[in-house]
């Protein structure tokens, strides 16, 4: 494979250089700001696919201006794959790009959203190939690799990439699709080492993003392992091994000899059932598993890319106790122990109570200077005006920021768009000064073709929860909400008095080039490795 040297091009022709002076003001690093940000996600497929053709960036920046973005999470590697220059993931979608139009989009992307005044977020789906059986990763490690459920099957032998008979009746895979053990022999080098590659190579970007950073999820959730009910994950034979050898205790296994209370390590709350024995011990091993995978990668940044400091975030469960206790995903701790800089809780539902009760809880919590709220704006193509009014929400629980799910699903309704850009307006977001902008009623909003050499769409992924037919209608649209909550009705209720949009805030004018940007920059992470404790 072309080295980055060689496989980007050495012009963009009348575009910004290919290796642009990056604005000192952005990255890690920056105090926290007294401005909310407001991020932006960007699939890699969909209705837009805009990593495919470089004469789409402009619409994306010129929407993004109207609707006061400030942040853009980037996708770039999923199912395995690389809509980027890479050697250590499989770079077919990359390669099929440039060869087409000889440039190197998202390289284009991140120099042209910096002119603009955007940061510009590497988005990665991390534990998850999507239904791509033949993933470079697979190909080089083993199908071991892939997680086994508690009773030994592997989700590669699942039918469809769901659960098989009689377990269908009664449970449902949350996300269809093959997920990595990050506990599995040579998974979490593997990760870490493509990502340092992916911001060794693109040292411009202002941030990683990750998403599916958990267990796989099966509907009804059961609490973790120590009731002996529900399907869980994590039951390879060689991570169960090496749990045995790093703890020198059993797991709670079907037909696993129970031990005695007095035995080492044996945690008395645990309920006596036969076979299920030091549950709440292996649960938080396997919980770790995943906190070490992220500390793993946040050291490989660090080493790959140690000035400027580059973000790190991540997509997580809005449910955190139910994070924590079903899909091994302690996003609590990661903020605690400076892991990551900020997380963004998908908060996708339509019951505008639950909405409110989630988003003011992350208000008040400890963490809410570090917290965007995801908002899953696909639900309100039809009706935006309740989109504008949990963004409202949002505004007025003293997060850092919101993030809008998602830019396909904007660009595809007019009216959502145009509803979003207006409420910008009124606040003094929306920037037309930038040369490439359009006005916000002259900007398409008709979804691209996707070029005939593209990669066919796959099931919508953690961030990009879609409503296309393709998905199955089930259960794969929205993965950190309930599935059911996309088909229940969203009541705004009376709950207070609402806030003019007008007012919602009081950025004034988007900054041009070079000046410092101040939307919700999270605290820097420069004390990090002397603040936590090594696992």
């Amino acid at each position: 494979m072309p080295s980055s040297s060689e496989s980007s091009p050495p012009s963009l022709g009348s575009g910004p250089p290919a290796e642009p002076q990056r604005p000192p003001s952005l990255g890690r690093g920056d105090p926290p700001g007294e401005r909310p940000a407001r991020g932006l996600w960007v699939l890699c497929q969909g209705s837009q696919r805009v990593l495919d053709d470089p004469a789409r960036i402009a619409p994306l920046l010129s929407r993004a201006a109207a609707m006061g973005v400030s942040d853009l999470f980037v996708q770039v590697y999923r199912g395995g794959s690389a809509w980027y220059d890479a050697s250590l993931a499989d770079a077919s979608p990359y390669r099929a790009n440039f060869d087409a139009s000889g440039r190197d989009t998202f390289r284009e992307l991140i120099t042209r959203a910096h002119t603009a005044g955007f940061r510009v977020h590497a988005w990665v789906n991390v534990l998850s190939l999507s239904l791509n059986r033949d993933a470079k990763l697979l190909r080089d490690l083993g199908p071991s690799v892939v997680h086994r459920d508690r009773r030994g099957r592997s989700v590669l032998d699942y039918p469809d990439f769901d659960l098989p008979e009689p377990d269908r009746l009664v449970y449902r895979m949350g996300t269809r699709g093959i997920y990595l053990d990050p506990a599995a022999p040579g998974v979490a080098d593997r990760l870490a080492a493509t990502f340092a590659e992916l911001v060794s190579r693109y040292p411009e970007l202002d941030g990683l993003h990750l998403d599916y950073i958990r267990h796989p999820m099966v509907l009804p959730i059961a609490p973790g392992s120590r009731f002996g009910v529900g399907l869980d994950f994590g039951y390879g034979d060689a991570t169960r091994a090496r749990f045995r050898q790093e703890t020198g205790l059993s797991g709670p296994y079907a037909g696993a000899a129970p031990q005695s209370s007095t035995t080492a390590g044996a945690a008395s709350d645990e309920l006596a059932l036969p076979g299920i024995v030091n549950a709440n011990a292996w649960d938080a091993w396997r919980r770790d598993q995943v906190t070490e995978l992220v500390r793993r990668i946040g050291d490989g940044l660090e080493a790959a890319h140690p000035e400027p400091r580059l973000l790190l975030s991540a997509a997580v469960i809005s449910y955190a106790d139910r994070a924590y206790l079903s899909l091994a995903q302690d996003w609590r701790r990661w903020l605690e122990e400076d892991l990551i800089d900020f997380a963004v809780p998908m908060v996708y539902t339509k019951d505008a109570r639950l909405f409110r009760y989630q988003v003011q809880g992350f208000g008040a919590g400890a963490h809410a200077a570090r917290l965007w709220a995801g908002q899953g704006t696909w639900l309100f193509s039809a009706n935006p005006e309740r989109a504008l009014a949990q963004l409202d929400v949002v505004a007025n629980a003293g997060l850092a920021g919101d993030a809008l799910f998602s830019y396909d699903s904007i660009a595809d309704s007019p009216a959502l768009f145009q509803a979003l850009a207006g409420t910008a307006d009124a606040a003094g977001l929306g920037d037309t000064a930038t040369p490439w902008a359009e006005p916000a009623s002259q900007i398409h909003t008709k979804a691209v073709t996707p070029a005939a050499s593209a990669p066919p769409a796959e099931p919508a992924t953690s961030v990009e929860r879609a409503t296309s037919a393709a998905l199955r209608p089930s259960g794969a649209a929205a993965e950190v909400a309930e599935p059911t909550e996309l088909a229940e009705p969203m009541e705004l209720g009376t709950h207070g008095t609402r806030r003019t949009h007008g007012t919602r805030r009081t950025h004034g004018t988007r900054r041009t080039h070079g000046t410092r940007r101040t939307h919700g920059t999270p605290p820097s992470r420069r004390t990090r490795r002397t603040r936590r404790t090594r696992a």
